[in-house]
């Protein structure tokens, strides 16, 4: 990146700020897939992995167990587009920052 003008990390950046998902599009956490076997005897569950898919939101709090929050069939497709649009923020947010930590490097105007 030191090779790069600081006109064009400039731009880089600002390009960076225009692909960010929209804010109220994000939802942080993982999705874990689980089966269930309901016990019923002669059920097929019982020599399968069990009912499911079934999804589940994990969201992880420092300092307390994950919260897991059941995710319907109906919004899994949503649900796994906001988790990819936070990873995208985050992916954006830490390329920006390198842009502007070699902008102070150069003792150049953020």
């Amino acid at each position: 990146m030191q090779d790069t003008p600081s006109s064009t990390l400039r731009r880089r950046r600002t390009q960076l700020v225009r692909q960010m998902p929209v804010l109220e599009t994000l939802l942080r956490g993982s999705l874990v897939e689980r089966y269930k076997r309901c016990g019923k005897p002669g059920c097929k569950c019982a020599h399968t992995p069990g009912h499911g898919p079934k999804y589940y939101l994990s969201v992880s709090f420092s300092g307390r167990r994950p919260q897991m929050d059941y995710v319907p069939q109906a919004h899994y497709v949503d649900v796994t587009k906001r988790l990819a649009n936070y990873h995208r923020v985050r992916e954006i947010i830490e390329a920006i920052c390198e842009i502007n930590r070699e902008l102070l490097r150069r003792r150049e105007a953020f």
